[in-house]
């Protein structure tokens, strides 16, 4: 988990979720994706997507996981950051 995912789940959701959303992000959507392998850079993406379309709620984290499992790509897309490979650094919640 790099320090910039744990600020964006700082930001995104109550202290009292942190380690829920961690623990999320850790077990379902990192290398065990389809096709990420281990790229660091990748799995921060697919990170931050999912982080910025659930808006802080975990029901809605856990539904954008669910998708990232089974394409991963359609949670870029959608969150904005399918074209562009450095998008997802600029932004902040």
């Amino acid at each position: 988990m790099t320090d910039g995912t744990r600020a964006r789940i700082h930001v995104l959701f109550p202290a009292g979720q942190w380690a829920a959303v961690e623990q999320l992000l850790l077990e379902r959507c990192g290398a065990n994706l389809a096709l990420v392998n281990d790229w660091a850079h990748l799995v921060e993406r697919i990170r931050y997507a999912v982080l910025k379309l659930s808006a802080g709620s975990l029901p809605e984290l856990g539904r954008h996981v669910d998708v990232a499992c089974s394409d991963w790509r359609d949670v870029l897309v959608a969150a904005g950051f399918g074209s562009d490979t450095r998008a997802h650094l600029s932004w902040l919640p």
